[in-house]
């Protein structure tokens, strides 16, 4: 090996050697203050998780009442919502809908289960089990979803900004009981 390439290797492998531990240092340091998933009880990420997590459980016990301010609250002015059907609809149309939903389905209940919260700084993604509860001829039934939903805080205030609803076969949920 002639004497060029034997400096450049040399210096190539010092180099290494002194950034090594720095790096290693760097992302340390990194991974100990961004884990976006801590279990300490304190932690911003789950503070994260447990004000999303109350936020969406507030909302679907309010939604019976059809209050159009809960959903003006809880859906964001761009919010892009891809209903069960596979409808895309804005929040125009949903707070449109309100009306629809509490006429023809008065007694409808709806709630959270298998809730998972991944927190992303000013954005969160929740993943959850939509239970609703209805009556059909004065016999109660239950249905569910899969939704997944996208928070975003913006002014101090978390608000959904996509969400994808998806209806759950009642042979799969039969499976599961």
């Amino acid at each position: 090996m002639d004497a060029a390439k034997s400096i450049s290797l040399y210096s190539l492998i010092l180099s290494l050697a002194i950034l090594a531990p720095v790096v290693a240092v760097a992302q340390a340091k990194g991974s100990s203050n961004s884990s976006a998933y801590s279990n300490d009880p304190g932690s911003a990420q789950n503070e994260i998780k447990n004000d999303v997590t109350k936020l969406l459980q507030d909302f679907l016990a309010a939604v019976p009442r059809g209050d159009k301010q809960i959903f003006d609250n809880f859906f964001a002015d761009d919010v892009l919502y891809t209903r069960s059907a596979g409808v895309t609809v804005n929040k125009a149309e949903i707070i449109k809908n309100i009306g629809v939903r509490a006429a023809t389905e008065p007694s409808a209940t709806f709630e959270a289960d298998d809730i998972t919260v991944h927190p992303y700084g000013d954005m969160a993604v929740v993943n959850f089990r939509l239970v609703i509860h209805s009556e059909n001829k004065g016999k109660t039934e239950t249905a569910y979803n899969r939704n997944t939903g996208t928070f975003l805080k913006r002014n101090g205030k978390w608000q959904v900004v996509a969400w994808q609803s998806t209806k759950v076969p009642d042979k799969i949920e039969a499976q599961k009981q």
